[in-house]
């Protein structure tokens, strides 16, 4: 089905305003939204299989009331709810859990296994939070129906699939994401924190996490015996040269008021002592904000892995192979200042302003950047929902010690109070959008 917006912004005057705050009485919601928090907890899927995980936030959707559409990019779902003319803010929450054996020593720990893609049988769990996602975003689905008298315009919930391979916005975007469905005017979503005390939410202007990018890089060379090296041209030098190198180009290449990341994560050649192999093969991750810094980055990979090649005396038929994971890349998360400003007051006015912290941007990266670098050049917000127990959070600042995190088999957030604090803090984020 294709909707149809009718929105003028010059015409329409909202008869509420920027700082209408929601009074929620979450007491009576809450028992449902934490049975559905451990339902999803104990049965997490891996990224491309959320079909069960899918059909659970689809009838959570309907019974409230919206026009649910599944199976959007894969197993992605979009709830539409119209309410008379205004904005369309749509509400993000990502659905797949991780390769990871639980170990928090919680009752209600995952306790799923499965054979992966690659014929492993690994753990399940939601180790970086997307359960407590998923159920905030239901939480604020449903109160945002409740008060529906308190705004107009129509109400976007999408949850997407994959978001921990960086394929899922892409495959939603590419179905049709903002054309099948309405265009929104804004889009916002929370990620659970876990250097942030439960009770209290943090974000910042501008870029708040950033881009990603996936590189393989085939060094090549002349085997041959290790005892007889002068008869060969040995990658695994080369390819050690190559690491080397690549430290530079952060350190000397880039402007140092542009935060940069190359981390050679995997290297694997040879398969004996005395064999000189014909091949090294070097995985790569890159980060950066600046999308200008993300191309320099791969320019200089390249420039700098053949040169070495070249001076090792390969001939340019065996250059190394620079392959970037463009179907895996993600852009860096971009936090609209202005669009961010009105979603910071809405949440103080909603949980105090001693509760919402700034941040600093994190070399993490996350998808939901690809909602704001459309066409229609939306603007986004992702704000951070703190999820350690207090008690733990005061020790751990005590004594110095890391608390786990995110992706940690023993990453365990507080859900008693970050789940009601997600609902309020979201809830009345879009309710201020809608009233903007």
């Amino acid at each position: 089905m294709k909707f149809h917006k009718i929105y003028a912004a010059l015409l329409f005057i909202s008869p509420f305003t920027s700082a209408t705050t929601l009074d929620l009485n979450l007491d009576k919601a809450m028992p449902a939204i934490e049975k559905l928090y451990l339902d999803l907890h104990q049965s997490p899927e891996l990224s491309y299989h959320e079909q069960q995980t899918g059909q659970k936030i689809s009838r959570q959707l309907k019974q409230i009331g919206f026009d649910v559409t599944d199976n959007v990019g894969g197993f992605g779902v979009v709830g539409i709810y119209e309410n008379g003319n205004g904005p369309t803010v749509m509400i993000r929450t990502d659905t797949d859990g991780l390769p990871i054996t639980e170990q928090t020593g919680k009752s209600y720990a995952s306790k799923v296994t499965v054979v992966n893609d690659d014929g492993a049988n690994v753990g399940v769990m939601h180790g970086c939070g997307h359960d407590i996602h998923m159920s905030s975003f239901v939480g604020t689905a449903q109160q945002l129906v409740k008060h529906k008298d308190s705004w107009q315009g129509t109400l976007m919930m999408v949850a997407q699939p994959a978001e921990e391979v960086g394929g899922g916005a892409k495959a939603m975007l590419k179905e049709g994401l903002f054309s099948k469905f309405p265009t929104p005017d804004h889009v916002v979503a929370l990620h659970v924190s876990a250097s942030v005390p439960a009770g209290k939410v943090s974000m910042k202007n501008e870029y708040t996490m950033a881009s990603v990018d996936s590189v393989d890089i085939t060094v090549k060379g002349k085997g041959g015996h290790g005892a007889y090296p002068h008869t060969t041209i040995d990658p695994v030098v080369i390819a050690s040269r190559i690491v080397l190198a690549l430290q530079t180009v952060t350190s000397r290449e880039l402007s140092p008021l542009e935060p940069s990341v190359i981390t050679v994560g995997s290297i694997h050649g040879g398969s004996k002592h005395n064999v000189i192999s014909d091949q090294v093969k070097l995985q790569l991750t890159l980060r950066s904000y600046n999308p200008e810094v993300r191309l320099q980055q791969i320019a200089a990979i390249k420039r700098i892995s053949q040169g070495i090649a070249l001076s090792a005396g390969l001939d340019k038929s065996l250059m190394p192979e620079v392959y970037v994971h463009e179907d895996e890349s993600i852009p860096s998360t971009y936090n609209s200042p202005e669009q961010t400003n009105i979603v910071r007051s809405a949440i103080r006015s909603a949980i105090g302003k001693d509760n919402v912290l700034e941040t600093q941007a994190v070399m993490a990266g996350e998808d939901f950047g690809l909602y704001g670098r459309t066409e229609q050049n939306i603007p986004i917000t992702l704000f951070w929902l703190g999820g350690v127990e207090q008690s733990q959070y005061i020790a751990a600042k005590k004594s110095g010690q890391t608390l786990p995190s995110l992706h940690s088999s023993k990453f365990a957030p507080d859900y008693k109070v970050a789940l009601p604090t997600g609902i309020k803090a979201m809830s009345n984020a879009a309710v201020a959008l809608f009233n903007n």
